[in-house]
C-alpha cells in the first residue's frame, strides 16, 4: 500500500504578516500619488512655434520632426482686407506668385500625420493688412475659409492640405477683427473637422488690439506676448509686472488655454527673452495652473540658432 503524502497549511508567523502589511501601500498614499500625477499631467504645457519668416530655418517638414513642437504657425498672411488681394508672405521659402508654394502642402500633411497642428497665422509686423468694415471682414473670412481650410477654391496656395486653423497676430489696427473671427466660428461650425481660432496679443492689455475680438469667447488657444513690452515682461528681479498682466488675461478673457509667448534668443526680439534656467524655476511655476496651455517661441529661425526648445521642452 502507498504511503499517502499529506500537504498541511502552514500560516505564516504573525511577524511576517505584519511585514507583508507594511510592504503595502496605503489607500490615501495612493490616492495622493493618483492625484498628483492627473494634476502634473493637467498642467502640461505644449510648444508652439512660429515658422516662414527666414528662409534659414529650414524646411517645415524637418521642424515638425524634431518632436518638439505641437503646433506651428505658419507666418503669415500678410496682405489682406479694404478691397487688396490677399496673398501670404514666407520671407524666401517661397513665391505664391509663382505657384512654388504648392510644394508646402506636402510639408503640412507630414506635420499633421505627426499629430501636429499646422495654422495660418494672419497679421504680422508690416502695414499691409487692414479691415474696412464688417462686410469686408466676412470677405476676408472666406477667402481664408475657401483657400486654407475647409472650403474650395482653384487658387489655394498650399494645394490640397487643409490647415488647422486660423492664428491672429494682428499689430495695427483693432476694428472689425471680431466679425472676422465670429465669420470663420461660423465655417467652422459646419465643418466634421475641429477647426481651432487662436491670437497672439502682446502682453500689455491695456493696449490690446484684438480686445474687441478676444471677448467674443470664440478662440481656443492665446499666445500673449511678453516680449517687446518692458513693462509686462517677466524678469527675476522683479515679476510683479508679469504676474500683474498673466493674471488680468486669464481672468478677464474667456478662452480655451493660456501660453507665455518668448522670443527664443536675444536676437529674436528687442527685449524679453528669458534664460532656461530662469523659465524653469522662476516663470512656470507662476503660470501653471488649469488655464496654463504652454509657451510659444518667436520663431523658429532663432530657435535653431539658440537650440531653446531642446532646453525647454521637458520642462514645459
Amino acid at each position: 500500500m502507498e504511503q499517502q503524502t499529506i500537504f498541511k497549511y502552514t500560516s505564516k508567523p504573525e511577524s511576517d504578516k505584519v511585514s507583508m502589511r507594511n510592504k503595502l501601500p496605503h489607500p490615501l498614499c495612493l490616492f495622493l500619488l493618483i492625484s498628483l500625477a492627473l494634476f502634473a499631467k493637467s498642467d502640461a504645457g505644449s510648444l508652439v512655434v512660429y515658422w516662414g519668416q527666414n528662409a534659414g530655418e529650414g524646411q517645415l517638414t524637418k521642424t515638425c520632426k524634431t518632436g518638439l513642437f505641437h503646433i506651428v504657425n505658419i507666418a503669415f498672411l500678410s496682405t489682406f482686407g479694404n478691397g487688396s488681394q490677399p496673398q501670404i508672405n514666407l520671407a524666401g521659402h517661397c513665391s505664391p506668385a509663382s505657384k512654388g508654394c504648392k510644394r508646402l502642402g506636402k510639408d503640412i500633411k507630414n506635420c499633421q500625420r505627426r499629430g501636429i497642428k499646422v495654422m495660418l497665422s494672419i497679421g504680422g509686423g508690416t502695414n499691409t493688412y487692414s479691415l474696412s468694415s464688417p462686410d469686408d471682414a466676412r470677405q476676408v473670412a472666406d477667402y481664408i475659409w475657401a483657400n486654407f481650410l475647409g472650403g474650395k477654391s482653384n487658387s489655394r496656395p498650399f494645394g490640397n492640405a487643409i490647415l488647422d486653423g486660423v492664428d491672429f497676430n494682428i499689430e495695427s489696427g483693432e476694428l472689425h477683427y471680431a466679425a472676422l473671427a465670429y465669420r470663420l466660428h461660423d465655417h467652422y461650425a459646419g465643418s466634421k473637422k475641429k477647426f481651432y481660432l487662436t491670437a497672439s496679443p502682446q502682453c500689455s492689455f491695456q493696449n490690446n488690439l484684438l480686445h474687441g475680438a478676444l471677448t467674443a469667447g470664440l478662440f481656443d488657444h492665446v499666445w500673449i506676448q511678453f516680449y517687446n513690452n518692458p513693462q509686462c515682461e517677466f524678469t527675476s528681479k522683479d515679476p510683479t509686472g508679469f504676474k500683474s498682466a498673466w493674471n488680468q488675461w486669464t481672468t478677464s478673457i474667456n478662452a480655451g488655454k493660456f501660453f507665455v509667448g518668448l522670443p527664443s534668443s536675444h536676437a529674436a526680439a528687442r527685449t524679453g527673452f528669458v534664460s532656461s534656467h530662469a523659465l524653469i524655476n522662476h516663470l512656470l511655476p507662476i503660470v501653471r495652473s488649469p488655464k496654463y496651455g504652454g509657451v510659444m517661441l518667436w520663431d523658429r529661425y532663432h530657435d535653431l540658432q539658440s537650440r531653446y526648445s531642446g532646453k525647454i521642452s521637458g520642462s514645459v
